[in-house]
């Protein structure tokens, strides 16, 4: 069994103004329309799987939208947030799979050996929570993670500076972090020049 990582990048500004609204604008409105419908069709899907979150996602998310979550301890408030940051980001990048989350502690330390710093570490910014307050899932899985989308060049250069002396075990998934970093990094600065609003690398671990 393994866990899907994804990332994306956006505004999360837009995410928090949806969230909070007092009163929402004709646009807002349309597209918490298909944020609802994604969350129908996740609970179906749920469903069909004989998974049981007790809250369903689309009254998870009708309760972070009232700023009311009526329990402290469920899953269902992760997906639905996931599914408002889907609405407003790029389409995600595809990470890999992992076989848990503890994997990424062993790639952390071997990181940090070579002057990796901290905050840059995967484990640091991949389980780092949402930027808004919501139940706890309630397990490790799903998790969610920021980090500024301008730190990007700098991960990309920490990991490059440090790939042919880690061990060779750690290297493919280092280098794929670099890399897509790197990609991102180019987009950011591209689409900031064209009066792009991005602000946040959003990470998904399901």
């Amino acid at each position: 069994m393994g866990y899907w990582l994804e990332m994306s990048s956006g505004d999360m500004r837009s995410v928090v103004r949806l969230l909070t609204a007092v009163e929402r604008t004709e646009r807002q409105e349309r597209t918490l329309a298909r944020i609802r419908t994604e969350c129908e069709r996740t609970d179906a899907r749920f469903r069909e799987q004989d998974v049981d979150l007790d809250v369903s996602i689309t009254r998870a998310l009708d309760e972070l939208i009232d700023g009311r979550p009526s329990t402290g301890l469920c899953p269902a408030y992760s997906y639905a947030f996931y599914q408002v940051v889907a609405a407003h980001f790029r389409d995600p990048t595809d990470l890999g799979t992992w076989r848990r989350p503890s994997s990424f502690h062993a790639l952390d330390d071997e990181l940090a050996r070579y002057g990796v710093p901290s905050g840059l570490l995967p484990g640091t910014f991949l389980f780092s929570g949402p930027p808004v307050r919501l139940p706890h899932p309630g397990d490790a899985v799903p998790a969610i993670g920021t980090l500024p989308v301008q730190r990007a060049a700098e991960l990309a250069d920490a990991y490059d500076a440090v790939l042919d002396r880690i061990d060779p075990g750690f290297r493919s998934a280092a280098g794929r972090f670099a890399e897509v970093m790197r990609f991102e990094a180019r987009e950011w600065e591209s689409t900031r020049e064209r009066g792009g609003r991005a602000d946040t690398l959003l990470f998904w671990f399901h």
